[in-house]
């Protein structure tokens, strides 16, 4: 694991329950260096999308600490802040999109951190061209396809200019070629680190450097899954297999 000194995101023994319940995120720690792709997958239920909501201050930790570059994120203005370059995607893409438009939707961000109209059109329909998505600026969002609604929401996010992406479940509903495209997309994103919490393996081959497991409310640094391929001999002949 990254050293906490050198991490764009730190977090120092992150616990969080419900009142009265069980702790969800369990004395966690964890270090996102720049330029980290790193893969998390775990069962329904264990915390993944906790683990982005309590980064981004969408909720509250019980205990432990968040740091971004050295400084400790603790009160709603510093997660202002730290939302300014750390953005997060939603699993359910209808979370993320408010407004009729398109280009409405992309364009808040931008106005929220105060650039004009005129900046914050031109970064709009700049992140709308990278992503495949000209020509959209003015659809109506509520008639997207679910795969484009998920990329309208990506694109939501880099509207922001941040510099770390928390992407949770980003291929839930997608279909076969905006999961590729999806892909292609995270690929070309060598400005950006992100972490990625996915149950699909495929997915977080193709797209991080490193993949661990989130378990009893810790991410297990130590453990680092690998996807490797085996062949066996059926009755049919030689077939690949695919093995976690």
């Amino acid at each position: 694991m990254h050293k906490p000194h050198s991490a764009i995101l730190s977090l120092q023994k992150l616990s969080f329950n419900y009142p009265n319940g069980p702790a969800i995120i369990n004395n966690l720690d964890f270090s996102l260096e720049k330029g980290d792709r790193i893969g998390i997958t775990a069962p329904n239920g264990n915390g993944k999308s906790t683990l982005f909501h309590l980064i981004v201050g969408l909720l509250k930790t019980s205990s432990g600490r968040i740091v971004c570059e050295g400084l400790e994120i603790s009160k709603e203005e510093d997660f202002r802040q730290l939302r300014r370059r750390v953005g997060l995607l939603f699993q359910n893409a209808d979370d993320q999109l408010f407004f009729p438009t398109v280009l409405e939707d992309v364009a808040f961000g931008p106005l929220n951190l105060g650039k004009s109209k005129e900046e914050a059109l031109a970064v709009s329909h700049q992140v709308l061209q990278r992503l495949d998505l000209t020509g959209f600026a003015d659809r109506i969002t509520f008639k997207l396809s679910g795969g484009e609604k998920k990329l309208v929401a990506l694109a939501t996010v880099l509207a922001m200019e941040p510099d770390v992406l928390l992407l949770d479940e980003p291929t839930a509903g997608l279909d076969h070629n905006t999961k590729l495209r999806l892909i292609e997309l995270l690929n070309d994103f060598t400005d950006l680190s992100y972490l990625i919490v996915s149950h699909e393996f495929d997915f977080l081959t193709a797209t991080t450097n490193h993949i661990y497991t989130l378990e009893n409310g810790t991410i297990n640094v130590e453990e680092e899954l690998h996807i490797h391929h085996h062949e066996h001999a059926h009755i049919s002949g030689k077939q690949p297999h695919r093995h976690i």
